[in-house]
């Protein structure tokens, strides 16, 4: 099973996204394709399934663009990727918005793995917040630093 990029990058732009929220600016499309890399086109679709979660709002004007629908701490990193790629899960025999049974799933002892399988993807995505990762992300820019300093004397 992989992520798409619709799923990689909008994890990205997320976290753009937080950072200016930290600062309370919007940050608009343009400035997110360019800090990120990406296609600005390709953005706006992703930002549109984003907003349509409630994970982002957007705001006109010069001064406009995007910010968080709700803190950073409570916006999961599995909430994004599920609005983004819709429903994580190996197999379809155990997706949790499947509405029709297997016809094996009675005698099935696969569906064991398969069901473990999606639960603890979901439980690795759900545990960590954008908070998380940006707090993750200055550590290492902290650590970056320091190695700088000692490589540098």
């Amino acid at each position: 099973m992989k992520l798409s990029t619709r799923g990689r990058y909008g994890l990205r732009a997320m976290l753009d996204i937080a950072r200016h929220t930290e600062k309370n600016e919007p940050v608009s499309i343009a400035a997110i394709a360019q800090h990120q890399d990406l296609s600005e086109r390709y953005l706006e679709q992703i930002m549109m399934s984003l907003k349509k979660a409630g994970l982002v709002y957007s705001s006109k004007g010069a001064k406009g663009g995007y910010t968080l629908g709700k803190k950073p701490e409570d916006i999961t990193v599995g909430e994004i990727i599920r609005a983004l790629e819709g429903e994580i899960s190996p197999v379809e025999c155990v997706s949790l918005q499947k509405s029709e049974e297997c016809i094996r799933a009675d005698f099935c002892v696969t569906r064991i793995i398969w069901r473990e399988v999606r639960d603890v993807i979901n439980q690795v995505l759900d545990k960590y917040s954008l908070a998380d990762l940006l707090k993750e992300e200055k550590n290492l820019q902290k650590e970056e630093n320091y190695a700088d300093g000692l490589s540098g004397s």
